[in-house]
């Protein structure tokens, strides 16, 4: 009897020493399947796609996904990657990255320092202008993941002016200043589409400098009795012009008039390729309030995919949702906070301090979600805490050096596919989201490096990024502050 256990004991040693390390836990922890092959396809298939040989953009007539049981009408219209609108100019990969995380960080750079300003009661005025000088370069690069404040990774397409002319123009949750480049133009930069005239719309109309609509401007003058706007972006990126009121219409599930616009007759920055930008966010002056939507959603195809989705108002939230609390700050409207409690790595919690994300009555701290940065910033000790948890359900897959912000990157060159320990997100009320593998280990190059896709941020505020979000539409209830995360719903 004795034999036989000790043999027990000896086989039990053995197969744990020569498992290997991810099998060895599997029992314990959840995975999710990363295909290596199919991510590598696509990072050299960007690099070459031209967007003008497909016409599916141009052709397609998207209707809304979900059913509106309210009176508001429902608007929905094609959401694509940069990618399908503006064929980048970079040759390999890793500098396509290299450029997409340098655009973030300005980005994440600009929304903390807009925060910061908020939390101190500075206002736009009482700054002086730093001189900045873009280099031509930067201008004719266009970027697939738009990173920048402002620039914006995904295009919709919408019709400004009656007759209404159709343009492609960024997405942003995480700005409200609507804008349109517009003859005659001193400066702008290029366009996929013809530049706006004002003097063919029937219902462009200027705003005059004692309206509502100019008063709530960050920044504004007083020019011939008509409102002046400017809006200046974290990389230097800016718009000057004229604020007025036209029509914007959705494909065709309607239009709307009156929505206030800056007509920008000098833009210089990183927007290569639209037309200009719509504000998603809460102010006042954003498209969603100015409209009154009482919700809208958006689904985020891959980065790196020529496909395409939609952007959907008062369209409800689909029956399947994650469900979580969305918040406001009473120093800053124009974010999106969320009720992220945590996180879980291979179904096992990552520890955290009790309340490591609440935002503090000061407004400190909190958690916004933002379709215009790419990679989710955490607070250093929550970011920290994931990082070791990963990394230590993936002791099996070989190490490389880090790349830029990323600290831990993996060499798959050898595997066609990999199998990692899952990452998920968790809400109030007990809620999670599973995240697909690809949302959280991307390629860095074409060659088979990839990395751990979330950074560390000195911030108290923590940003989830539109790496996170892909392939789920994410729906903002804005009439219950609730907001929603639907997997396989593009």
């Amino acid at each position: 009897m004795a034999s036989s256990s000790s043999s027990i004991r000896f086989f039990l040693l053995f197969s744990f020493l020569f498992t290997p390390t991810l099998a060895r836990f599997s029992p314990e922890f959840t995975t999710a399947s990363l295909d290596v092959s199919s991510s590598l396809q696509q990072a050299h298939h960007i690099l070459s796609f031209d967007p003008q040989s497909v016409e599916a953009f141009y052709q397609a007539q998207h209707q809304p996904l979900f059913f509106n049981s309210s009176s508001y009408s429902v608007f929905s219209v094609p959401l694509h990657s940069r990618g399908s609108v503006h064929k980048t100019h970079h040759t390999d990969y890793k500098n396509l990255v290299l450029s997409r995380l340098e655009r973030d960080s300005a980005r994440v750079d600009s929304i903390t320092t807009k925060l910061l300003f908020a939390l101190n009661g500075v206002k736009r005025y009482e700054l002086k202008p730093v001189p900045t000088e873009i280099q031509a370069e930067a201008l004719s690069t266009p970027i697939i993941s738009g990173t920048n404040q402002g620039s914006g990774e995904y295009f919709t397409r919408l019709g400004v002016g009656n007759p209404a002319k159709q343009y492609y123009m960024v997405l942003d949750t995480g700005s409200d200043i609507n804008w349109i480049q517009c003859e005659p133009c001193s400066d702008c930069y290029q366009q996929s589409d013809p530049i706006f005239n004002p003097s063919g719309s029937s219902t462009y109309s200027p705003v005059t400098c004692g309206s509502r609509q100019c008063t709530s401007l960050e920044v504004s003058a007083c020019r011939s009795g008509k409102c002046m706007y400017q809006v200046s972006y974290g990389d230097g990126s800016y718009t000057v012009g004229e604020f007025a009121t036209d029509t914007v219409s959705f494909g065709k599930s309607g239009s709307i008039k009156g929505v206030a616009l800056g007509c920008g007759h000098d833009n210089e920055g990183l927007f290569v390729g639209a037309a200009g930008l719509i504000g998603l966010g809460g102010g006042s002056l954003s498209l969603t309030s100015q409209i009154k939507a009482t919700s809208f959603s958006y689904c985020l195809v891959d980065r790196d995919s020529s496909g395409s989705s939609t952007l959907d108002f008062n369209s409800g939230l689909p029956a399947d949702s994650v469900v979580a609390p969305l918040m406001k700050s009473g120093k800053i409207n124009t974010f999106y906070y969320i009720g992220l409690t945590g996180f879980s790595v291979g179904g096992q919690p990552v520890k955290l301090a009790p309340g490591l994300f609440d935002m503090d009555k000061s407004g400190e701290g909190g958690v916004i979600i933002d379709c215009g940065t790419a990679i989710t910033r955490l607070q250093t000790q929550a970011y920290n805490a994931l990082r070791d948890a990963f990394v230590k359900l993936t002791k099996g897959l070989p190490t490389t050096s880090g790349v830029a912000l990323f600290d831990t990157c993996y060499d798959l060159s050898k595997r066609s596919s990999v199998k990692v320990p899952t990452v998920s997100f968790h809400f109030g009320g007990g809620k999670s989201m599973d995240l697909p593998a690809k949302n959280y280990l991307i390629p860095v190059d074409s060659s088979g490096t990839f990395c751990f896709a979330f950074a560390p941020t000195s911030s108290s505020m923590s940003i989830i990024g539109n790496v996170q979000q892909q392939g789920t539409r994410v729906s903002f209830d804005l009439a219950n502050n609730k907001i929603g995360f639907s997997s396989h719903k593009c």
